[in-house]
């Protein structure tokens, strides 16, 4: 599983409470200490006000770092983590980042729009915020970019959303209608409910977009 390749894996404060709850739910047909064990996160950084004490000490006896941030409150708990995983890159290797979020979307709508928010922050740091329905990874303006479709798990519903500032002109390929040339604001034109066509979609703007893809379901 991709939890098992990450190189770290970094728990936002109540998130551990999910990780610790939830894992042993998904893989029921195995045990559930040894699921807890397995899945333990390397490191849990926060404001500490949403973790559960036992959750805590459970990850404490196993070697979890606690980072406590409550010094900090004027950034969220995702920004703190990102902000974790840059600083302890080495140089070299920061241009390669990829990072996934799961449990972004979803929940309340202030939560996710700081989600957002932290793409923008971290704009030149490749993050993707993934939801039981769709993910979402910001294609800043200052690249050409192809997308490769791995259409065994995503699509084919998708949308490239202008949040940050209007695009004046966006043009893409692969998709089912496609823009040329095309202004996209809030109040008029953005691409919503848009489908992929091929495996490669090209996007070219003059603005920032957020870009969306459905997850296909388990059967």
């Amino acid at each position: 599983m991709a939890a098992l390749a990450a190189q770290l894996r970094l728990c936002a404060d109540g998130g551990a409470n999910r990780v610790y709850d939830e894992m042993p739910e998904i893989l029921r047909d195995e045990d559930e200490s040894e699921v807890r064990r397995r899945f333990k996160p390397d490191v849990i950084k926060g404001d500490m006000d949403s973790i559960r004490s036992d959750v805590k000490e459970f990850y404490v006896n196993l070697g979890t770092r606690i980072a406590n941030e409550a010094h900090d409150q004027d950034t969220t708990d995702l920004h703190k983590c990102i902000a974790y995983i840059r600083d302890s890159t080495p140089e070299v290797n920061k241009n390669s980042l990829n990072i996934l979020v799961a449990g972004a979307l979803g929940g309340r709508f202030d939560h996710e729009i700081g989600n957002l928010n932290v793409l923008y922050k971290f704009s030149n740091i490749r993050i993707i915020l993934l939801s039981d329905d769709c993910l979402i990874q910001l294609l800043p303006k200052t690249h050409h970019h192809e997308i490769h479709i791995q259409s065994s798990v995503e699509g084919p519903h998708c949308g490239l959303i202008p949040v940050g500032a209007p695009s004046a002109c966006t043009t893409t390929t692969g998709l089912q209608w496609d823009l040329t040339d095309m202004e996209m604001s809030f109040g008029g034109l953005i691409s919503t409910s848009n489908i992929v066509n091929e495996e490669k979609i090209t996007v070219r703007s003059d603005s920032d977009l957020l870009w969306t893809i459905s997850i296909r379901k388990a059967r």
